[in-house]
């Protein structure tokens, strides 16, 4: 393959420099070579190269030793992002951020790009002057970066943008049953091609798709094939992730006491796992308990960095909400009870997957009506994503 791409490299840290083309390239080539290298007409010799690239003050490996250790270092990566394995991809994250600079500056400078955006979270698309130089594969990558989901697939239907694509349509609550059509063509697909770790995530996926519906039948079905995968995998992060969404969905659907037999039993809980046991107890009558439960949150939540919750501050508030209505009986005669509700449910649409919003949906749905606002309860109802049970609403 010609190495065209470098050129749009140079033209990249030209422009940052405000350096005009002849400034670049003199002594080193004419200025109508140098146009053609960035617009990736014509492949520069190595010696071209390395001399714009030291003029730019940046460095340009492509030394036989350096290329052969970046090369098996990004093999590894799209080999642990394409398998789904998040427990290597954790362990290849500082490593690629190591040598990151050097990739960068090298043959390899297109991947580099590519998985500065795909190890990032949220994921972030490459500068989009590299994608006239990207193959089919990398420009399908690109596009799903970009929210581009169907060119993706088009492009490369492969394992890992189809989970990708299924899970972005579960977050949104657009369509489940195109998140569920995406999510069975993922496990289907995984399946044949060896996959576990992309396996287990689809029927966790499915099992979530069916935990927004509070469809509790097909949530345990799903959910029952992924323990079974995540214990083979020893992946105690996903058992505990179904656990809490299994028990969050039993809450919702109105069994309050097996939601509380697995939320006061689980060791070390977190900020969420606390805000839920406060739920189940404010609905079982035990508000010293409840009380408590938030307390604890509270805590957690003061100590906690970003990386544990990325939205404390959201969480905060719904622990607060909880706390509103334990001590105030009348609280839906309280204005900033409704604003605080209102603010929640509206942030929980803009930053975070649908299910969020859902579950407190009931009780957006309780203050518009107490406050006499029909009308905005039957738009939410009617508008709303998830059709929820009406048992639920």
């Amino acid at each position: 393959m010609k190495l065209l791409f470098p050129g749009a490299v140079i033209r990249r840290e030209r422009l940052k420099r405000n350096w005009s083309q002849e400034g670049l390239c003199r002594g080193i080539c004419a200025v109508s070579y140098l146009s053609k290298i960035e617009q990736g007409k014509t492949e520069a010799s190595p010696e071209i190269l390395r001399m714009l690239f030291a003029r730019l003050n940046l460095p340009w490996y492509d030394d036989a030793q350096t290329m052969a250790k970046a090369g098996a270092l990004t093999k590894r990566c799209y080999e642990a992002l394409f398998s789904c394995d998040e427990k290597a991809l954790s362990l290849l994250r500082d490593a690629f951020s190591d040598q990151e600079e050097l990739l960068s500056n090298s043959p390899h400078a297109l991947d580099a790009a590519l998985l500065h955006g795909l190890l990032t979270n949220p994921q972030k698309p490459a500068p989009g002057e590299l994608e006239p130089f990207f193959d089919p594969h990398r420009l399908a990558l690109q596009r799903m970066m970009q929210g581009r989901y169907e060119e993706a697939m088009q492009l490369y239907p492969c394992v890992y943008i189809s989970l990708r694509t299924g899970i972005a349509l579960y977050e949104r609550g657009e369509s489940d049953a195109a998140a569920l059509e995406y999510l069975h063509h993922t496990y289907d697909m995984a399946a044949r091609e060896g996959y576990v770790h992309a396996m287990m995530l689809a029927r966790v996926y499915m099992g979530n798709c069916y935990c927004n519906r509070i469809d509790i039948e097909n949530m345990n079905l799903q959910y029952r094939i992924a323990r079974r995968l995540a214990k083979s995998l020893n992946d105690q992060e996903i058992l505990r992730t179904i656990g809490y969404n299994s028990a969050s969905a039993h809450l919702e659907a109105g069994y309050y006491e097996k939601a509380y037999d697995y939320f006061v039993r689980v060791e070390e809980p977190t900020a969420m796992e606390l805000h839920k046991l406060a739920i189940c107890c404010e609905k079982l009558g035990l508000p010293e308990e409840a009380l408590s439960a938030l307390n604890r949150a509270e805590e957690l939540l003061a100590e906690a960095s970003q990386l544990q919750y990325p939205h404390p501050g959201l969480v905060h508030q719904m622990c607060r909400l909880v706390r509103m209505r334990l001590e105030h009986k009348d609280y839906l005669g309280f204005p900033q009870y409704g604003e605080e509700l209102l603010y929640i449910f509206s942030q929980c649409r803009e930053t975070l997957p649908i299910g969020y919003a859902a579950f407190h949906l009931p009780w957006v749905l309780e203050w518009y009506t107490a406050s006499r606002q029909y009308r905005r309860a039957y738009e939410l109802i009617r508008d709303f994503p998830i059709k929820l049970p009406l048992k639920q609403i």
